[in-house]
């Protein structure tokens, strides 16, 4: 697989780890070096913006997708390569989705979860296929994976979930997944 865009989906707070925050730019540092461009949700604030930040920084692209409520709210990146702007939560949802060749999830809150689910639904429905990551920073996913675990203990999954979701516990492990991806 040929990755040149890369979807983050991650909160717009930083959480309450200094970890989470160092492996945003860490990560964004990385795509830049990579030449991979990022995708993410067009905020200023929390990982969302540490991200976006560390990807400029080394001179990479970055595009924002960012509804306009908070563009009302005045919650843009104003530096970013190219920001669109779109009419709700489920356009940029789709926009992302359509831009990227994988996701990769960082430490987030309620709308990160959300984004995870749908893609991880997408996979599942055949929708699409991508390569979708989880970045356990801190192991902020132990509980998210062990409740995965459970569903497929239970009986609730189509397939096995660990076929559509990887994880790794630093974005080095990440990039050196998605290099051996692509031979």
């Amino acid at each position: 697989m040929q990755y040149k865009n890369i979807a983050v989906f991650c909160g717009s707070k930083n959480g309450n780890n200094s970890i989470f925050a160092e492996h945003a730019q860490q990560l964004g540092h990385l795509l830049a070096e990579h030449n991979l461009g990022l995708v993410y949700g067009g905020g200023n604030v929390g990982l969302m913006g540490a991200i976006a930040n560390a990807v400029l920084e080394k001179g990479g692209k970055v595009t924002g997708v960012i509804p306009k409520i908070l563009v009302e709210q005045e919650r843009q990146h104003m530096q970013l390569t190219e920001l669109k702007v779109v009419e709700d939560m489920h356009t940029r949802k789709k926009m992302m989705y359509e831009f990227c060749d994988a996701a990769i999830v960082l430490p987030g809150g309620n709308g990160t979860m959300d984004e995870l689910f749908e893609m991880l639904t997408w996979n599942n429905l055949r929708i699409h296929n991508k390569k979708i990551i989880l970045l356990n920073s801190a192991g902020y996913y132990h509980a998210l994976i062990a409740h995965l675990q459970n569903m497929q203990h239970f009986g609730f999954l189509y397939e096995n979930w660990d076929s559509s979701l990887h994880y790794f516990a630093t974005p080095s492990e990440i990039i050196a997944f998605l290099d051996a991806d692509k031979s």
